[in-house]
């Protein structure tokens, strides 16, 4: 399993945020993290659609992250950009099995489905917050 640059991004994106009390715009997060901005402003409409991040309109207008990076984990910010964990194509709702169409019969189905499982709650257990300070 590898995390996509864009949930990479993310997790700079939502740190950045962090780091700042009073709305943000954009140009200074892509400039922080060193994402372009229009990859950026692509991540914060994922994050403002998700209830994670504010926005807000006008001169002074920007970004605000609507929930404290202590409740904001990995696990929810990989999620919301790559979809649920899963270590193999088969354990992908959308792809599915190549070798059998009842997944039950395979036992690797369930060993990736327990590391996949392994995965996630290591992620859950790491807030933005856990990561700001380094205490992971």
């Amino acid at each position: 399993m590898r995390i996509t640059s864009e949930s990479d991004y993310a997790l700079r994106i939502v740190t950045a945020l962090a780091r700042h009390s009073e709305v943000v715009d954009a140009k200074t997060l892509s400039d922080e993290t060193s994402v372009t901005l229009r990859f950026t402003l692509k991540i914060l409409h994922k994050l403002v659609t998700d209830g994670i991040v504010a926005s807000y309109k006008g001169v002074k207008g920007g970004y605000l992250l609507k929930q404290p990076p202590q409740e904001i984990t990995l696990l929810k910010i990989i999620e919301l950009i790559d979809g649920p964990i899963a270590i193999v194509r088969c354990l992908d709702r959308e792809e599915g099995c190549t070798l059998n169409n009842d997944k039950t019969a395979c036992i690797y189905h369930y060993i990736f489905n327990s590391i996949s499982a392994d995965v996630a709650k290591r992620l859950s257990g790491i807030t933005i917050a856990d990561a700001m300070n380094k205490k992971i």
